[in-house]
């Protein structure tokens, strides 16, 4: 009986969810579900994508924005539940798969070109 309620369980829920096809450099905007005590909300992290690591199950990104002139890293996995949507705002021009090098950068000098079709 156990199994036939385990296999109707894994038939009920839906597929991943599906995200946009997404690389380093471009810019995205993270909803996050954030649990606070009982309460629950949303909350949208815009940034950059610096870096897209791991494969399968276990893949992540960081996404790096600007918050009163600080920095600010968050990885996020591809294939939390937490991750409500992610829209992707700009498609960037780079020329590599890891951005660190935007940590040194400040203002102008930090822009992305954006790709254009």
């Amino acid at each position: 009986m156990d199994l036939i309620k385990v296999a109707e369980q894994a038939f009920a829920n839906p597929a991943e969810k599906e995200f946009p096809k997404f690389k380093s450099g471009d810019t995205v905007t993270v909803a996050y579900r954030i649990k606070e005590g009982n309460k629950e909300r949303i909350q949208q992290y815009r940034g950059v994508v610096i870096k897209i690591a791991g494969h399968g199950d276990a893949k992540r990104f960081t996404v790096r924005k600007m918050s009163e002139n600080i920095g600010v890293e968050r990885i996020f996995p591809l294939n939390s539940p937490f991750i409500d949507s992610i829209v992707l705002n700009k498609v960037g021009k780079v020329r590599r798969a890891k951005l660190y090098y935007l940590r040194k950068l400040t203002g102008k000098k930090a822009r992305i070109k954006e790709k254009k079709f």
